[in-house]
């Protein structure tokens, strides 16, 4: 069995006391319940088909007067990460916890997400048309070359493409009342960052970009509820990777002990340490992988309703009546104009700047490839019918 370390965890529950606070609008059940204890289904109004549908501000106002919004919410109305080292076992964890708990699962983000449009086309076939500042890099390349000029585009889109992943969970959460796993998330993103700093693979400048793009963008997010961290030690981890054999990681340049020890200690002694203030945390002994089930027996024990909106816990959590939790959903429903926040102007680290000429090649070639001249659903090339009469779009493809 694996072993527990948990912060910010009361494991005895009581009724408030005579003279404590008056509790906010909207009360989410105390504990998160696993599949076997949730009983029957509550009566809730039909999930928001977010993906298809425009949110706009008549639903918005018919949502507040019928409280569609926090109708919609139960117990497992919860953002849950599951966090960790390379190789920790985070996915199939993440996976069986999502089905178990009833929840959605949001798998960890790769730039297959940024480099496949809609239609399946791989962009990552156009580079020899490409110039060298232009041409794709993702994580296979970095592995084989984490001191490439193009390692800071890198990271920043994978920041990017996390930031709008969370949105995607968010909006799903508040459209549907479904809780969400997600492998991995947004604000882990700066543990990698880190490490690639001080192993000498991103400059202080990229670096310095990046937190630009953090502070502009993360106001607009709301905390998970809980992370769970799966803990392996390096010697663990490398054992791991070479036992999985995964073709970008064999004999990589990236991955040396000391980049992999950077990650371990960022994690511990910085992301740990901040997500704690907000999100309840569960850290597992991960060496010999666990099991689910205890982890859910844990969950179910969390009092997460237990803080009121002075307390840095929950706070983003903590609201005050429909029309507040209405507005936090507007945000994640339109998410063209959040992914707009990343729109910082620094032009002073030439690894994220490229001239006039290729971005100019870049763009002729990029948006001729199959299935990018137009919206998805809009390219007759890529099969696209009733062109003239469509009534629907794509309203979350933010490309």
């Amino acid at each position: 069995m694996s072993g527990v370390f948990r912060i910010g965890v009361r494991l005895v529950k009581g009724t408030p006391a005579a003279g404590s606070p008056v509790a906010p609008f909207f009360i989410a059940a105390r504990n998160i319940s696993g599949k076997t204890l949730r009983g029957s289904k509550l009566n809730k109004p039909k999930p928001f088909p977010y993906l298809e549908k425009q949110y706009t501000a008549w639903n918005a106002c018919m949502d507040v007067l019928r409280k569609n919004t926090t109708s919609r919410f139960d117990e497992n109305t919860k953002v849950v990460v599951v966090d960790g080292p390379i190789a920790a076992g985070k996915s199939a964890f993440a996976k069986e916890l999502a089905t178990e708990l009833e929840m959605k699962y949001f798998p960890e983000v790769t730039l297959d997400n940024y480099y496949i449009n809609p239609y399946g086309y791989d962009m990552r076939q156009l580079d020899p048309q490409l110039p060298a500042t232009m041409q794709s890099f993702d994580v296979t390349k970095f592995h084989q070359n984490p001191t490439h000029r193009n390692v800071a585009t890198f990271q920043v889109r994978m920041l990017v493409e996390r930031f709008s992943q969370y949105a995607d969970a968010l909006a799903h959460l508040f459209s549907t009342g479904e809780g969400v796993v997600l492998d991995r998330s947004v604000y882990s993103d700066f543990v990698f960052l880190e490490a690639m700093f001080r192993n000498g693979y991103i400059s202080k400048g990229a670096r310095s970009v990046y937190y630009d793009l953090v502070k502009n963008t993360f106001c607009d997010l709301m905390k998970p509820h809980l992370v769970i961290y799966l803990d392996v030690p390096v010697n663990v981890v490398k054992d791991r990777i070479k036992k999985r054999a995964h073709p970008a990681e064999v004999g990589s340049k990236a991955l040396t002990d000391q980049y992999l020890k950077d990650i371990e200690t960022i994690y511990k002694q910085q992301y740990l340490k901040d997500i704690s203030t907000h999100a309840e945390l569960l850290i597992y002994d991960w060496s010999d992988y666990g099991e689910t089930e205890v982890v859910v027996e844990d969950i179910e024990r969390i009092d997460f309703d237990r803080f009121d909106k002075d307390d840095p816990k929950m706070r983003d959590w903590v609201m005050e009546n429909e029309e507040d939790w209405t507005e936090a959903r507007c945000r994640y429903m339109n998410k063209p104009d959040l992914m707009n926040s990343f729109n910082v102007p620094r032009f002073d680290v030439p690894e994220l700047t490229v001239s006039p000429d290729d971005f100019k090649a870049w763009y002729d070639v990029w948006y001729s490839a199959p299935g990018m001249q137009f919206r998805k659903g809009y390219n007759e090339e890529c099969g696209d019918t009733g062109i003239l009469t469509k009534m629907k779009a794509d309203f979350r493809n933010t490309l």
